[in-house]
């Protein structure tokens, strides 16, 4: 099915482009999702004409995310979680817990945008990234520790205090 996109779509392309796609992939994906329309001759010289008003959305978000991306550089988020001896999880982090701890600071964003590269299941700092628009993506630092490792921080932390 050939689809003309509406947004950058990673490895498929730009804004403009008319592409061929799986007809599942533009019906349950990019047609809900309003990120494509069908290449018919309607809809073609309907995207000429609105062209111009799509793309200065895209710039629009576009500059609102590299705002927000810039704030979200250096964010750590810090998750407990139950772990064995050996320091393993019993369990993973999800996206949803990352995006749990961010919007604890203030920043709303969907368990979607969450780019996890490959499960956590131990304990230590890793780096997620977060695709905050289809052409910017941060990535924020996952700190997962143990209770009892959150409790001597904290009391080293009001020992220095005092």
């Amino acid at each position: 099915m050939q689809v003309v996109l509406l947004e950058r779509i990673a490895k498929l392309g730009v804004i403009g482009d008319v592409v061929d796609v799986k007809l599942g992939f533009a019906r349950n994906f990019l047609l809900p999702k309003k990120k494509a329309l069908r290449a018919t001759k309607a809809n073609l010289e309907y995207f000429r004409n609105k062209r111009a008003e799509i793309e200065a959305n895209n710039q629009r978000t576009r500059k609102e995310a590299e705002k927000l991306a810039s704030k979200m550089a250096d964010t750590l988020v810090v998750l407990t979680r139950q772990a064995s001896d050996s320091g393993f999880l019993f369990g993973s982090v999800r996206p949803a817990d990352i995006v749990e701890g961010l919007s604890v600071q203030g920043y709303r964003i969907s368990k979607g945008q969450v780019r996890i590269s490959a499960p956590i299941k131990a304990i230590g700092t890793y780096q997620v990234g977060i695709v905050l628009h289809p052409e910017v993506s941060v990535n924020i630092s996952v700190r997962v520790m143990t209770a009892q490792e959150q409790t001597g921080i904290l009391e080293k932390e009001v020992t220095e205090e005092n």
